[in-house]
């Protein structure tokens, strides 16, 4: 039934019911990241490139920008700028998730779940740095007519 009393909701609802959604698990997803960064630094100093300067206090830096944008994605007077931040910082992680992959599909035994893992995580790494835009109202695509973006406060 939930499914029917969607169809009777306008589109522009029905969008906003979605980026809710998003916010919420955006939300829960990096606060705990953030949280694992800070309690349990080892895997993500695995993963940092060499180039990266002071890998420890850039991986601690990482997990306090995680908790700060995930608040920010729940306080709607700073959430654009909190979207844009997450966005950058998924792109600005990439390289590690590049080191990643390569350091664990270049083994000398590699499961087929660390190939799923990164076959998966990889290309979907655009759409993590899109979602917290479409979480906030940055960016907006629908079907059914247009909507200027949301400006950021």
């Amino acid at each position: 039934m939930a499914g029917a009393h969607n169809n009777v909701l306008p589109p522009t609802a029905r969008l906003e019911r979605w980026r809710v959604r998003c916010r919420l698990a955006l939300a829960g997803f990096y606060g705990l990241a953030g949280v694992l960064h800070l309690a349990v630094p080892e895997p993500f100093l695995g993963i940092t490139p060499s180039w990266v300067p002071e890998p420890e206090a850039v991986i601690a830096l990482t997990g306090v920008s995680e908790i700060a944008g995930a608040i920010g994605l729940l306080v709607p007077a700073v959430r654009g700028y909190a979207a844009v931040g997450l966005a950058l910082y998924a792109v600005g992680v990439f390289p590690a998730n590049i080191k990643h992959a390569f350091d664990a599909l270049g083994a000398a035994t590699v499961s087929p779940w660390q190939w799923l893992y990164h076959g998966l995580r990889l290309p979907l790494q655009p759409l993590l740095a899109w979602l917290p835009l479409f979480a906030a109202g940055l960016v907006w695509k629908a079907e059914r007519g247009k909507a200027p973006p949301r400006k950021l406060p």
